[in-house]
């Protein structure tokens, strides 16, 4: 089965704890995130979100995720398929990452999709996953920045 990976990064002028602490509330997602719109839930392992993701340009699409991850100022992962085993599934994370004295931090977004409806994800399709989740990084890095 292949696979296929979106991966982006970036710095951000905000300790790890400011950064973590805007990624994890999901209740003011809707005021900065252009990508993820909602998430419905908690940050805790185990947790079922449900997650409403609107690349640019297109509709919204709402997923239910498990929270398969959840270290504070680490690392947010999730699990994402669609109900018949097998046919596609997203493992999704969020990694917040000390960068140089620890006053700034390294943001890592990435997903790995696979299952067999993988041959119809085009590269139009990752490529507007990537502007998603670089259109998310730049809005978190903003919006950690602010008040940092």
């Amino acid at each position: 089965m292949r696979n296929r990976e979106v991966h982006t990064e970036i710095e951000i002028d905000a300790p790890p704890a400011r950064v973590w602490a805007v990624l994890t509330d999901f209740s003011r997602y809707g005021q900065w995130n252009p990508f993820i719109r909602e998430i419905r839930g908690a940050a805790r392992p185990g947790e079922v979100l449900s997650v409403t993701v609107q690349p640019h340009g297109t509709d919204p699409m709402v997923f239910r995720t498990r929270v398969t991850q959840a270290a504070p100022a680490g690392e947010l992962a999730w699990v994402g398929r669609l109900p018949v085993p097998g046919l596609l599934s997203g493992e999704h994370s969020f990694m917040v990452a000390p960068a140089g004295d620890g006053r700034r931090s390294r943001f890592i977004q990435h997903e790995n999709f696979s299952g067999l409806l993988l041959p119809l994800f085009g590269a139009d399709v990752e490529d507007a996953t990537r502007r998603g989740f670089e259109a998310m990084n730049a809005a978190l890095k903003a919006e950690a920045e602010r008040d940092a």
